[in-house]
């Protein structure tokens, strides 16, 4: 088959590889049909994250249908359209059991496109398939639920929720790629008197007021002011830092009022400075974290009943065989204006299962 292999920083290639096979009998091997690209995908390809190995198939997101299954999976089985999380649970271990799925002890977490091959192939195997894979409601496409697997749970999890985005909160969301725009329309959820956007491309800017923002912000014209005078000096009750610098993330504790949270889920490659000589007095709450997955089924649910607008943020699509392009493509959004590339190839026969 096909699959786009890491070699290293900066040298990546869509190549043959070899079929997956079922090495557990917890396994499934699924048949690619949509896959998407992640900003952390552009961060392994930049070095950002070491324990990539190279000849690692990259991708934690996709759609397709379970070709095979092991002998322990007992809610799929072949022929089942199913979304693949970007998190595998092996739901035994003390996190699993609480729900923090991230943080898998038993061979799970954030595995896929990182420490085993992932999806951005034509075939991926998934390790214990009974809790990262998702069975998929017809009236759910596959454009719509590969936005499932990442982007939204993220942005809901560790933005919003972390967040503690309440009723009547002022929302400040800083970067309005993928993952703040889901941070956008998820926020919304929750009632907020207004939620701001910030970003430095005007096209993003937009977009995030088509999602709900009720005001935007350039980053680089003080936006810190303007949060200021929408709330009367206060500051904003909720922050969430959906870049990954350290001048988006030291921003944010700058616009957050005293008793305000500060949601961090950019991907961080260096070193931010935490500047507590203002914050000790402030009873500011910062939340980290990697998405558990947990509130996927609960997505898919209003998602299937048209209350999430996933379809908004596909702005590129593309044919498996051209993911090089589409890399190019999401890499260079700033003058390409894409948010989310979606690809996805033609359906093939599904060949016969075979057990472990």
């Amino acid at each position: 088959m096909k699959g786009y292999v890491f070699h290293g920083p900066g040298r990546s290639a869509w190549e043959d590889i070899p079929d997956p096979d079922l090495k557990e009998p917890t396994d499934a091997v699924v048949r690619v049909d949509a896959v998407t690209i992640c900003g952390t995908d552009l961060h392994i390809l930049k070095g950002d994250v070491p324990e990539v190995r190279p000849g690692t198939v990259l991708g934690h997101e996709a759609v397709g249908e379970i070709v095979e299954v092991g002998t322990d999976v007992r809610t799929v089985r072949p022929g089942d359209r199913v979304l693949v999380s970007c998190i595998t649970a092996c739901g035994r271990c003390r996190y699993c059991r609480e729900g923090g799925y991230g943080q898998c002890l038993g061979g799970g977490g954030w595995i896929l496109g990182h420490l085993i091959d992932g999806t951005q192939a034509e075939y991926v195997r998934v390790p214990y398939a009974d809790l990262s894979v998702h069975p998929l409601p017809g009236a759910v496409t596959d454009q719509d639920a590969v936005l499932l697997a990442d982007i939204f749970p993220t942005a809901y999890e560790v933005g919003v929720l972390n967040g503690c985005v309440r009723p009547g909160d002022t929302v400040v969301v800083v970067g309005a790629g993928p993952i703040g725009l889901a941070a956008v329309a998820t926020a919304r959820l929750f009632a907020p008197e207004r939620i701001v956007a910030v970003d430095v491309a005007g096209a993003r800017l937009e977009a995030a007021r088509k999602l709900g923002a009720d005001a935007v912000a350039d980053a680089r014209e003080t936006p810190e002011q303007l949060v200021a005078d929408l709330t009367g000096g206060l500051g904003a009750d909720v922050v969430i830092e959906a870049v990954g610098m350290p001048e988006t993330f030291e921003m944010c504790t700058r616009m957050v009022r005293p008793g305000g949270h500060v949601a961090n889920v950019g991907v961080h490659g260096t070193p931010a400075t935490l500047h507590l000589e203002d914050l000790w007095i402030k009873n500011v709450t910062i939340t980290t974290g990697l998405v558990d997955t947990r509130t996927t089924p609960t997505l898919l649910r209003m998602a299937a009943s048209g209350r999430l607008p996933t379809a908004q943020l596909v702005t590129h699509t593309f044919p498996l065989a051209r993911m090089e392009e589409a890399y190019e493509v999401f890499a260079g959004a700033a003058d390409t204006g894409a948010l989310k590339v979606v690809l996805g190839g033609p359906r093939r026969e599904v060949v016969a299962p075979r057990t472990v």
